[in-house]
């Protein structure tokens, strides 16, 4: 923290170069200049500005993820870094972090410090408050300019705290930048009380939401920037996190002090956060504006689609189809990680062993998350053979779109809701696209004995399953790949549809309101609605009439549809339900087998390891020494 805190005024300003309207933020600085040129005019301080945005930018990286990495949706089956052969730096830090690797000494995904993955995060919120100190200087900086940018960083120092906070709990408030002649004792700041932490962070979008814009207009010069849209939408989730059982008198941290002896975790459940975040997911749905469910935009070349195929379009497009209605918060820097989630579905691809990966590996639990295809879990619907779902079945004409007709497959790929073959592909699975767009006679995953078969023990899947969501139907890989890139969602509209119900439901129980918004994201799968569902399918009918019942519905549906999306990490950690998930080992096939019985036998995986220390993160041992007025994350 001292090295963080005690800077020198006159910091590099970071000068970026615009190689396209689309990749104006991700620019990294290349050169250096005074403070007094970085605000000498209205375009100097615009790329401050841009500087601030370098860090959000950079979140994009699913790797540098906690939401992505940690929530047990895919596993990497090794430590990259020891496969110099692929070029690892250190890249699965995250996905380390639930083998039980995560230490005090050298911190996992240290957005404290910002190493093993993570990002400085002190120093970007110390260059928002550069740019607010110094933004008044340009004397060719129009007003209403001039507030708009003071908004956006308002809303970066916001977001930032708040990721801290995420991950830490009790943070230290920057609120403004010491100055350099600063003493020992004021450098040595404190943790402050966890509330405080979430006021603060919802004091600043506040101040920032009146004076952004409600939408981004210009998109061709401003895409990525942050609009009013975004800001109240952030705040619905800031809101909601802050009401949620890690953080709302949660008696694991009750007894968690700073070295003044206060209290930095609340001791007792307060109900009211439900209801200001409540009204929160209320305020930013009625400003959504012009944000609707996504409709499929095709490419040419499609040589037969059946309405099954475009469902499964519709829903997987939302995400990868980039800037789309849907989507109310998108991140610029494109998903570079497709050749991970893809499996070999062509003899081309197989043939160039760096074309595919297909490293990150589903496990069959995560599989099983997603609804039979009457809309309840799987091993709820009393029509689901699902004592047997790993026995196996050959494809047949009903899931012909589905699964390839004729194939041996598990049986439990069998019967599921459309989400699950948007999102999941496995053996025998069609796979629509990568040079093939005709789903009459389509490319199909022969993980068995085919292409899709790993060539060695470095590049192949673990599990048998992939995640398919991540990978555009354009997608093509061999010889020579081509990649349709995306850029990554950081918020959805049907994940804040489902955010608003989940306070519906803690505030004033079930009802028909709370239905109507499950049942919008329901019916955009293709499901019937929630009291349809479980009263003809399932064996626990009246589930959805209580409180807790419809809660646990809300969990799954919300973890179904952001499944791979970097959010099901952060809401199984609010939820204090991540040490459920990840107590049961990791299996999937025995995918190294070349015969179908040898294939479809279960196997161990991978071991996790998760405790109640790990819903929060650890700060570095050597900040504690350099500061001894922060106190350690408890249980570390």
């Amino acid at each position: 923290m001292q090295t963080i805190l005690k800077i020198f005024t006159g910091t590099a300003l970071f000068i970026f170069l615009f190689s396209s309207c689309k990749k104006y933020l991700d620019v990294v600085p290349d050169d250096v200049a005074t403070l007094e040129s970085a605000f000498a005019n209205a375009n100097e301080a615009q790329a401050y500005l841009f500087g601030c945005y370098a860090t959000l930018q950079n979140l994009a990286d699913v790797r540098r993820n906690p939401g992505f990495t940690t929530s047990g949706e895919v596993i990497f089956p090794y430590p990259l870094q020891d496969q110099t052969t692929l070029g690892g730096s250190g890249g699965d830090a995250g996905f380390s972090i639930i083998r039980g690797l995560q230490n005090s000494a050298n911190p996992l995904l240290n957005y404290w410090d910002g190493y093993n993955m993570g990002l400085n995060l002190w120093q970007a919120i110390r260059k928002c408050n550069i740019f607010l100190e110094n933004v008044h200087i340009p004397p060719d900086l129009p007003d209403y300019q001039r507030k708009r940018w003071t908004a956006e960083a308002k809303f970066l120092k916001a977001y930032f705290h708040y990721w801290l906070i995420r991950m830490y709990g009790p943070i230290p408030i920057v609120d403004v930048n010491l100055p350099v002649n600063a003493s020992i004792d004021e450098v040595r700041v404190k943790q402050q009380p966890l509330d405080s932490c979430f006021n603060y962070v919802v004091k600043l979008l506040d101040e920032a939401i009146p004076d952004l814009p409600p939408v981004i207009q210009n998109l061709a010069a401003e895409q990525g920037r942050i609009s009013g849209t975004i800001a109240l939408a952030v705040k619905a989730e800031v809101l909601v996190t802050q009401a949620s059982p890690l953080f709302n008198g949660n008696p694991d941290y009750a007894s968690w002090k700073n070295r003044d002896g206060v209290s930095l975790y609340p001791a007792a459940y307060d109900e009211s956060k439900w209801q200001r975040a409540l009204a929160a997911c209320k305020a930013a749905l009625d400003n959504v504006g012009s944000a609707a469910l996504y409709q499929l935009r095709l490419s040419g070349g499609i040589v037969h689609m059946s309405d099954t195929t475009r469902r499964l379009l519709t829903i997987q497009g939302a995400f990868v189809d980039s800037w789309n209605s849907e989507q109310i918060w998108t991140l610029n820097p494109q998903f570079g990680w497709q050749y991970m989630a893809s499996p070999r579905v062509t003899a081309e691809a197989a043939s160039n062993v760096f074309a595919v990966y297909s490293n990150f590996s589903v496990p069959i639990g995560q599989s099983e998350l997603f609804y039979s295809n009457h809309g309840v879990p799987i091993n709820e619907d009393r029509t689901f053979d699902y004592n047997n779902r790993y026995k196996l079945q050959a494809g047949d004409d009903a899931h012909a779109y589905y699964i390839k007709k004729g194939y041996t497959s598990a049986k439990g790929n069998f019967n599921r809701e459309p989400r699950y073959y948007a999102d999941v592909a496995f053996d025998g699975s069609v796979w629509f696209g990568s040079g093939n767009l005709d789903d009459n006679n389509p490319n199909y995953i022969n993980a068995v004995n085919g292409p899709a078969a790993p060539p060695d023990q470095l590049r192949y899947n673990a599990t048998g399953y992939w995640a398919k969501k991540l990978v555009p139907y354009q997608t093509t890989f061999g010889q020579t790949s081509v990649q349709q890139n995306y850029s990554w969602p950081f918020m959805q509209l049907t994940g804040l549809w489902l955010l608003y119900a989940e306070c519906l439901n803690e505030v004033n129980g079930p009802g028909a309101e709370v239905y109507e918004w499950i049942d919008k994201v329901r019916a955009k799968a293709g499901l019937d609605g929630v009291v349809a569902s479980w009263s003809q399918y399932s064996i626990n009918p009246a589930k959805y009439s209580s409180k807790e019942g419809l809660r646990a519905i809300i969990h799954q549906e919300r973890r179904i549809e952001t499944a791979f999306e970097g959010q099901a990490g952060w809401d199984l950690r609010r939820w204090k339900e991540l040490q459920n998930v990840l107590s049961t080992p990791v299996q999937g096939w025995n995918v190294f087998n070349r015969t179908t019985e040898g294939y479809y036998q279960l196997r161990l995986v991978q071991q996790t390891s998760f405790s109640i220390r790990n819903y929060l993160y650890p700060i570095q041992d050597f900040d504690l020494l350099t500061n001894p007025n922060l106190v350690q994350t408890l249980y570390w």
